[in-house]
C-alpha cells in the first residue's frame, strides 16, 4: 500500500494562505487524487437535458462522465466503455433509439447504462461477459438548483449535507425554476482557485470596479470622510438606480433589463425624507413591482421582498468547490471553474432569468468559447479577468510566500482553503460535509471555525 503524501503547503494560519497552493504541481496532483474525485460538482443545467435520452458529457480532469435523462429520472455513467476505455461520447446527443455505441468494437448500452450488445460474444470467456462486468459504471447523482450535481465517490455524504443553509436561502427563491439567456466559456491562463477568490469579496470593487464604486451607495471598508456630501433622499435614489443599469449592464443580467426598466420606472415614486430611509423604500418598490409583474406574466418568481425579509441574500453565494449563484432581485448568474492543469482553468458564465415557457426558444446548446481578453464578454468578468493573469504571475515572485487575508472580509477565501485541506488529509466525511455547509456563503464573510 502506498503511503499517503503530506500537504505540502497547509494552511497554518488561516489569514495567510502559502503562495505555492496556486502553482505547485505536486499541491496540484494532491488535489487531483483527493478533492475531486470526493466533491459533489455542477455537471449540467437540466436544461441541458429536456427530453427522455438527452445526455452531455462533463469533464473534470481526467475523468469524463454522461449525464443522461431517463424514463424513470437523471442518471450519470463513466464515459468509457467496458472492453478497452474507449470514451463513447464528446458532445450532447439524444441516445433513446440507438444508446451508446462504441466507436471502436460497436459495443452498446441502453440509456439506464446497460449493455445490450457485444459484437462476437463467443470469442470471449463468459465470466468477462457477466452484467456486472460491462454495464456502465455509474456515477451518484442528485438536483439542486436546476442543475445536476455528480459525484465520483459513492460513499460520499449526501449533496444536501454539504450545502447547508445555501439550499434554503436559494430555494426560496425558486432558483430551480430559473432558465439560460446566455452561456459563455473562457480558458484563464490562472489557477482555478485564484479565478474563484475574484468573486468572494467585494473589496476589490473600488480598484477593480471603479464604475461600480463611484455609484455603490455606501463604502463599509472604510469611514465617511470629514466633510463627505450628505445625498438628499431624490439624490440617493437615482445613485442607486444608476448603480443598478450599470451593476445590470456590467454582469450581463444579473439585474435582468426588466427589472432596470422597472428600477427606472419608479424614479418618481414618493419617497420618505430621510435618505437612510428612502432607498430601502424604494428597493422595496422595486421588488414589490418585479413580483407583481412577473406573477401577472405566470413566472415562477418569488415574493421577493418577503423572502429578503426571511432570508437576506447574500449578492455571492457560493457552493464548494466550483460553483457560484449571483443574485440581487429574481435574475441570478451563475458561474462553473474547473480546473485544468494547476495553471490554467475553465471559467463558464450563464445568464438566468425568470422566462415564459416556450418551446421554440432557442437555447445555449453549450458555451459560446471566447479568448479570456475578449471585449464580448460583459464588463465587469472583463475586468477580472484582467487582473487574474498578472496574479498568476506575481505569485511566482521570490519572497512572496503567503497571501494576507483581512480576517473580516476575506474569509471565505480562508474558509474554503481549509476545506480542502480537509480533504487533503482525508478527514471524516461527515465533518468535511459540515465544514462544507458552513463554507458555502456569501461574499465579504469571516474567517470561520470548521470543526477540521
Amino acid at each position: 500500500m502506498t503511503a499517503a503524501v503530506a500537504n505540502p503547503f497547509p494552511v497554518t494560519d488561516p489569514e495567510r494562505i502559502p503562495s505555492k497552493r496556486y502553482y505547485d504541481e505536486a499541491f496540484f496532483q494532491l488535489e487531483k487524487e483527493k478533492v475531486w474525485p470526493h466533491a459533489w460538482q455542477m455537471a449540467c443545467r437540466l436544461e441541458e437535458i429536456p427530453e427522455v435520452g438527452d445526455y452531455v458529457e462533463y469533464t473534470i480532469l481526467d475523468w469524463s462522465v454522461i449525464v443522461v435523462r431517463t424514463d424513470s429520472g437523471i442518471k450519470a455513467f463513466q464515459n468509457t466503455c467496458r472492453h478497452r476505455g474507449v470514451q463513447l461520447v464528446d458532445e450532447p446527443g439524444n441516445c433513446r433509439k440507438s444508446g451508446f455505441i462504441c466507436p471502436f468494437h460497436g459495443w452498446r448500452w441502453n440509456m439506464d447504462g446497460e449493455n445490450t450488445f457485444v459484437f462476437g460474444r463467443k470469442i470471449f470467456s463468459p465470466e468477462l461477459l457477466d452484467k456486472a462486468e460491462i454495464d456502465l459504471v455509474s456515477c451518484r447523482v442528485e438536483l439542486w438548483a436546476g442543475c445536476v450535481f455528480i459525484n465520483l465517490d459513492k460513499d460520499a455524504p449526501p449533496l444536501s449535507d454539504c450545502l447547508g443553509p445555501v439550499a434554503e436561502r436559494m430555494n426560496i427563491r425558486n432558483a430551480d425554476k430559473l432558465q439560460m439567456e446566455w452561456w459563455y466559456g473562457t480558458v484563464l491562463p490562472t489557477n482555478w482557485k485564484l479565478a474563484m477568490e475574484a468573486f468572494m469579496e467585494g473589496y476589490h470593487v473600488m480598484r477593480t470596479h471603479p464604475q461600480l464604486h463611484a455609484l455603490s451607495p455606501r463604502n463599509k471598508y472604510e469611514p465617511p470622510a470629514e466633510g463627505s456630501i450628505k445625498r438628499e433622499s431624490r439624490e440617493a435614489v437615482e445613485l442607486m438606480a444608476g448603480f443598478l443599469e450599470r451593476l445590470g449592464a456590467g454582469m450581463g443580467g444579473l439585474v435582468h433589463a426588466s427589472e432596470i426598466e422597472i428600477a427606472k420606472g419608479l424614479l418618481g415614486m414618493d419617497l420618505p425624507e430621510d435618505p437612510a430611509l428612502a432607498v430601502p423604500a424604494y428597493l422595496r418598490a422595486v421588488k414589490d413591482e418585479i413580483t407583481r409583474q412577473g406573477r401577472d406574466k405566470g413566472l415562477p418568481v418569488p415574493d421577493l421582498a418577503a423572502v429578503d425579509a426571511e432570508l437576506p441574500h447574500r449578492g455571492v453565494e457560493f457552493i464548494f468547490p466550483h460553483f457560484f449563484l449571483l443574485q440581487y432581485f429574481s435574475a441570478m448568474s451563475q458561474y462553473r471553474i474547473r480546473p485544468l492543469g494547476p495553471e490554467s482553468c475553465l471559467f463558464e458564465i450563464w445568464s438566468l432569468a425568470f422566462l415564459p415557457d416556450d418551446p421554440a426558444r432557442e437555447r445555449p446548446k453549450g458555451p459560446t468559447m471566447l479568448p479570456y481578453d475578449s471585449l464580448e464578454f460583459p464588463e465587469i468578468p472583463q475586468q477580472d479577468y484582467s487582473n487574474l493573469p498578472r496574479q498568476q504571475k506575481g505569485l511566482h515572485a521570490r519572497g512572496f510566500e503567503h497571501m494576507r487575508l483581512s480576517k473580516e472580509v476575506e474569509g471565505m477565501v480562508s474558509n474554503y482553503h481549509r476545506v480542502i485541506d480537509g480533504f487533503l488529509a482525508g478527514a471524516d466525511p461527515a465533518k468535511l460535509a459540515a465544514a462544507q455547509a458552513i463554507t458555502n456563503d456569501g461574499f465579504d464573510r469571516s474567517i470561520l471555525e470548521l470543526g477540521l
